[in-house]
């Protein structure tokens, strides 16, 4: 809120209704009667508002104007102006000034400016908190647990790319945390405030990503019945967290590519081009070298997103944080799930160190979820953890094959309006059928007769789907 004032004027009537004015409203104002002697003011307090005369001998308001916004570009500043120099105090709003008043003014029209101040300045200093505690829920050390060797060298590689621009590539195994970390430094960063948006490149059949992207104009295809933007433009200013980036189509790798160079964007069946400015942290359990290497992911635009490349390590290669990983997923799901008191026998915690964990991190916090909720004793025991130490049978695989199916099903249904889809039985059997083919490919070693007998298809049957899939053959 305004408290204090500072009013500067070489004619001392105008200095004295303001001050008295002001005064009266409960504000502490302090008069200079020239520019030099506002900047000596400025310079040994602070201010939260100033109106300044354009015209003084000496430092002129306009320059005075200038030196305020290089030192406190937040101090609310208003010029005074007669009809004219109105050319000036245009060029004065341009370089920052809050806004203007005309002489001989009315004191309301300057007590609306300063209402309207008050209420921006409410509003700012709401916003400024929400971002503290924003800031604060995503500290470094806060939300990505870990004192091991290996965390502590992705906590200083953060600490130094959160607060730039540059693009980040986050690599790692499933369930380590990747969106997490992107999280991280989008709150940890100068765009703290704006849009943080993420996209699984996976989940979205090839043919819906290109609009997710980029969005669509009106009748750019088969049930665009309105334009629509995409994470791009709804990014902007902000964060775009492109997870699974290896699994995006060749043909929207050269698109985003030219994003990244151009910062613009064509919306699907438009013309017209926007600017858009966001920032990328892209992420990916895959070797994207490799797949450069085999011309399925663009070199070019792999240089383009490895700027700073940030490895998250596997839990089994940090077994030492599992204690506390263990204790703060515990607290965690109390919280969440209302249940009382539980805690870790030394036993158990031996049992969860000694453990792999395939799925990383997120398998940890769902063991430590599910046992916090089932047990009905406080203590937790590795009696609570009976699925890690048992082998899966192959009825248990099979389930788990199809649980993760319909689990990628889901997640990309999430993302779309089903209702505007035709042929979604054909598309999500396309999806299936293009990796399984290619799969069993290369364990044949390009034999398409063998392939052909393992799928149980005709052999006339899969070669007609390696050319309608575009399925490269690679023969040993």
């Amino acid at each position: 809120m305004i408290k204090n004032i500072l009013v500067a004027d070489d004619e001392e009537s105008i200095r004295w209704v303001l001050g008295k004015a002001l005064t009266k409203q409960g504000f502490k104002v302090d008069l200079a009667a020239d520019g030099k002697e506002a900047l000596e003011m400025f310079r040994h307090k602070n201010y939260d508002m100033a109106v300044l005369d354009i015209k003084m001998p000496g430092i002129t308001g306009l320059e005075l104007l200038k030196r305020f916004q290089e030192d406190r570009p937040e101090l609310l500043t208003v010029i005074m102006t007669a009809e004219s120099t109105m050319k000036n105090a245009i060029e004065a709003m341009k370089q920052g000034a809050y806004d203007y008043i005309t002489k001989p003014f009315d004191l309301d029209a300057l007590d609306a400016i300063i209402l309207k101040a008050n209420k921006a300045t409410a509003v700012s200093e709401q916003v400024n908190l929400l971002k503290e505690e924003l800031r604060e829920h995503y500290q470094l050390d806060r939300n990505i647990i870990g004192n091991s060797q290996p965390m502590q060298q992705v906590y200083k590689l953060l600490g130094k790319v959160a607060p730039s621009d540059v693009t980040v590539l986050v690599t790692g195994e499933s369930g380590t945390g990747k969106e997490l970390v992107a999280r991280a430094i989008h709150y940890n960063s100068p765009r703290l405030g704006k849009p943080f948006l993420a996209l699984n490149c996976a989940a979205i059949p090839r043919e819906l990503l290109e609009s997710e992207l980029f969005g669509h104009e009106k009748g750019a295809f088969t049930g665009a019945t309105e334009r629509k933007s995409g994470k791009f433009e709804q990014a902007n200013g902000g964060t775009l967290f492109l997870d699974e980036i290896g699994d995006m189509p060749l043909e929207l790798q050269a698109k985003l590519l030219r994003v990244l160079q151009e910062k613009e964007i064509t919306r699907t069946g438009g013309s017209v081009t926007i600017q858009v400015d966001v920032r990328i942290v892209a992420a990916t359990n895959q070797e994207l070298k490799k797949k450069v290497r085999s011309k399925e992911f663009r070199e070019d635009l792999y240089y383009r997103l490895n700027v700073v490349p940030l490895e998250l390590p596997p839990l089994r290669e940090r077994r030492e944080d599992i204690p506390l990983l263990t204790e703060y997923f515990i607290q965690h799901a109390i919280e969440e799930l209302g249940v009382g008191t539980k805690w870790c026998t030394e036993e158990t915690i031996k049992m969860l160190q000694t453990y792999n964990w395939p799925g990383n991190v997120r398998e940890l916090e769902n063991a430590i979820q599910r046992a916090t909720l089932l047990s009905s004793d406080p203590m937790l025991t590795p009696a609570d953890f009976p699925i890690l130490g048992e082998p899966q049978h192959k009825e248990e695989q099979n389930s788990s094959l199809e649980a993760l199916i319909a689990n990628k099903l889901q997640a990309s249904l999430a993302q779309m309006d089903v209702n505007e889809l035709d042929n979604l039985y054909d598309m999500v059997l396309q999806q299936m059928e293009r990796p399984l083919i290619q799969i069993v490919l290369e364990k044949t070693r390009g034999n398409q007769v063998r392939t052909a007998e393992i799928l149980g298809i005709n052999r006339n049957t899969l070669r007609k789907k390696i050319n309608t899939l575009g399925i490269e053959v690679k023969k040993d």
